[in-house]
């Protein structure tokens, strides 16, 4: 990772040499920041633009940020969603733990397929910030740009996707336009959860609408999937973890899973453990 910053030049910020951003293939990296005391609204300010702006910005070199600190860091994006799986090993109430060892945290998290955080709430979480607090070998989270996936759909599938609604979890509800444009940035996005979503309803001007058959639906998943693995996955973002690493995403523009080296067992690859908040959705997703 040094070698490779060391070879792109370094954004600055119009704050300061402090602030510092460096462009991975989705976000930046951004150096020059101890979360651990940071707490100058300036910079407050520059990083909550800047997420929304880059969509992913990874902290290096942070140590270990304690839980209640987490939280804290949390609080300048809005009001904390507590997590609905608790683990007693969690360090707050408000921090979701994951692990490959059930011992340690939360198993088998993320692995249901490609998905945006709290799809399944009336308003999708706005915002996810993640802290690996125990590096395993292997264990990388992926992301993926929602809306450079939009724009690249045939004009075919844009249209179905375009008239597309998702119930997610439950089929009571509560529905969502497949796709809708952010509350912040104003581009199209998705609301998916490829793990979660039970129906898709067809819209068809809002005369005629119907739940997709189960052969659409199955068809209509694989289609989703297909776009975000696509050319071995060229538009996707892998992060591999490193000590002190600490990540706020744009929860509404990116989609992510946990890859299938998440779940290795501990006993070959050491233990993973992940600390994640989420952050109120204040928005509903609407045409």
């Amino acid at each position: 990772m040094l070698a490779v910053l060391r070879s792109i030049n370094c954004h600055f910020s119009k704050m300061s040499s402090y602030y510092k951003l460096i462009p991975i293939k989705l976000g930046c990296i951004v150096l020059g920041i101890d979360l651990k005391t940071e707490n100058r609204p300036e910079v407050i300010k520059q990083i909550k633009e800047d997420v929304t702006k880059h969509r992913i910005l990874v902290f290096k070199n942070q140590g270990i940020v304690s839980g209640e600190r987490h939280v804290e860091i949390s609080e300048w994006f809005g009001e904390l969603e507590s997590t609905f799986y608790k683990h007693p090993k969690s360090p707050h109430p408000d921090v979701f733990r994951v692990s490959n060892d059930r011992t340690e945290g939360c198993t088998g998290v993320g692995r249901t397929g490609w998905h945006i955080d709290g799809s399944f709430q009336p308003a999708p979480f706005g915002y996810s910030l993640y802290h690996m607090v125990s590096v395993p070998k292997k264990g990388a989270t992926v992301f993926a740009p929602l809306t450079d996936i939009i724009e690249q759909l045939p004009k075919q599938k844009y249209d179905e996707w375009n008239r597309l609604w998702m119930i997610s979890d439950r089929r009571t509800g509560p529905v969502h336009p497949l796709i809708y444009k952010h509350p912040r940035s104003g581009k199209e996005v998705l609301c998916f959860h490829l793990g979660m979503t039970t129906a898709f309803l067809y819209d068809y001007n809002t005369t005629n609408e119907r739940i997709a058959t189960p052969e659409e639906f199955e068809r209509i998943l694989s289609d989703i999937h297909h776009e975000f693995v696509k050319d071995n996955g060229k538009i996707q973002y892998k992060h591999e973890w490193e000590d002190g690493d600490f990540i706020i995403s744009d929860n509404l523009a990116v989609g992510h899973e946990a890859s299938p080296d998440s779940q290795i067992p501990r006993s070959e690859v050491g233990l993973r453990v992940l600390h994640r908040t989420t952050i109120k959705g204040v928005e509903a997703p609407s045409k």
